[in-house]
């Protein structure tokens, strides 16, 4: 999977290979989430999620946004 993104200590990568909804993970450790994104029509959306508190998974999210409005607006 190739890193497109960091958030802090977190990487956010992609799988080419991979042809359903677009969509990212985001991994630390033994931690995993995936996010389904909407760029532009709205925010990522949470798809599944293994390790991460709920807390954390909040402010992935509020980054990944942040995030696509930069990366939709170029």
């Amino acid at each position: 999977m190739r890193t497109v993104l960091r958030i802090d200590y977190l990487r956010v990568v992609i799988n080419p290979n991979e042809h359903r909804l677009a969509h990212v993970h985001v991994v630390v450790g033994g931690c995993e989430a995936v996010f389904n994104l909407h760029c532009p029509d709205g925010p990522p959306e949470l798809r599944e999620s293994y390790g991460f508190s709920r807390q954390e998974l909040t402010r992935i999210k509020a980054a990944l946004a942040a995030a696509l409005v930069t990366a939709c607006n170029r």
